[in-house]
């Protein structure tokens, strides 16, 4: 499958009760343990932590397509990165570190003073992306993921600072 080009721009917004068939899509396309339709809508309805987004853009067409979530709990001083995911034909076009960016940036807001997350280790596309934005690696979880037994590596951010993140591009790099 060739990736499309992303003609105009894609945005970020909060996440809608009318996006989470389309979240649990994307959701069951990219991971093979995916999250269940109900545990988005516990997330959206019920965890007052949960902070969710989803990446859209408009189609030739004019209609709005959502191609990308994430979900980032605040807990006390810490954003932790339960989930992202963009939809296959629009991966490694900046739109994950367009939604990393907005999150970390939110929560910094909120009083966030860290950021951490659990990744495959296997999975080096999500690990470049959350190193450039500064993440370290802290830890690993033995056989972590129950699907294949894969170990998930701890990766910390150690300080959101929110003027830097206001000048990160989307392609996770900061802008001179």
């Amino acid at each position: 499958m060739t990736a499309l080009t992303i003609i105009t721009p894609v945005s970020i917004r909060p996440m809608q009760p009318e996006d989470l068939e389309k979240v649990h899509a994307i959701e069951q396309r990219s991971f093979p343990t995916p999250w269940s339709l109900n545990s988005y809508r516990n997330e959206l309805y019920g965890n007052t932590a949960a902070n969710m987004w989803v990446a859209e853009l408009e189609t030739e067409a004019g209609k709005k397509q959502v191609i990308g979530m994430i979900v980032v709990w605040l807990i006390v001083d810490e954003a932790h990165v339960g989930t992202i995911a963009i939809d296959t034909p629009y991966r490694r076009q900046g739109v994950a570190s367009k939604l990393l960016n907005t999150a970390l940036l939110a929560c910094s807001r909120k009083g966030a003073l860290t950021a951490s997350l659990e990744v495959r280790e296997n999975n080096l596309a999500a690990q470049g992306l959350y190193q450039r934005f500064g993440f370290e690696l802290v830890g690993r979880r033995v056989r972590y993921y129950r699907d294949n037994h894969e170990d998930a590596l701890l990766m910390t951010l150690f300080e959101l600072y929110p003027a830097l993140l206001e000048n990160i591009n989307c392609a996770g790099t900061t802008q001179d």
